[in-house]
């Protein structure tokens, strides 16, 4: 894998994006964790709130298991009381313990869905009830730190990229131009979608 310094400099065929990284000023480095089950669990927490919120009730949700390690078979037994205690909705209580009853019956490890292709992943991991596929567009770009994943559905990204280029366009138009936009990042769509986040502050 190409360093994230050396990938900015391929960023130099976008212009607009190249000069706001550039004034930016901030390197950002891979996040690589092997334990994609638990990265799936902190996902799905992440879903729809802010970074400081999921911070507060992923520390609280940890805290119920020994070791503060949400193992599958004990997740499953938790009761949902004590889940929806810390913060979690009634859905996304249901959907980490969908997630805890496919890693039980299927591989999650690492290695397995290395072996995969991007879009492979996605069709394995969504699999699980409340899994879509921006949370495991979220899975490929940080633990798995796949490079050329652009999560246009990301609303954050959407609307950060209108202001960087002035786009004022209708849903179908806009979506068009921002693939065409993020076609110039190729083949390292995911580092630049990880800046794009960082310009507008999300």
């Amino acid at each position: 894998m190409i360093p994230y310094q050396d990938i900015i400099e391929h960023y130099r065929r976008d212009p607009v994006l190249h000069r706001a990284i550039s004034d930016l000023d901030l390197e950002i480095k891979p996040e690589l964790d092997i334990d994609i089950y638990v990265s799936l669990l902190n996902s799905i927490v992440s879903q729809q709130i802010s970074i400081k919120v999921v911070r507060i009730i992923w520390r609280r949700f940890t805290d119920i298991f020994p070791g503060g390690y949400p193992d599958a078979n004990q997740l499953l037994l938790t009761d949902h009381s004590l889940l929806r205690r810390v913060g979690l909705s009634k859905s996304k209580a249901n959907y980490l313990k969908n997630v805890a009853e496919f890693k039980l019956k299927n591989d999650m490890s690492f290695e397995f869905l290395q072996s995969m292709s991007d879009e492979e992943v996605i069709r394995y991991l969504t699999q699980i009830k409340g899994v879509g596929k921006w949370t495991v567009q979220m899975i490929l770009m940080f633990p798995m730190d796949r490079p050329n994943v652009f999560p246009i559905d990301d609303l954050g990204i959407r609307n950060v990229m209108k202001d960087l280029y002035g786009l004022q366009l209708e849903e179908k138009e806009l979506r068009s131009k921002l693939i065409e936009i993020a076609d110039n990042w190729h083949p390292y769509k995911s580092l630049a979608s990880k800046y794009i986040w960082e310009i507008g502050g999300i």
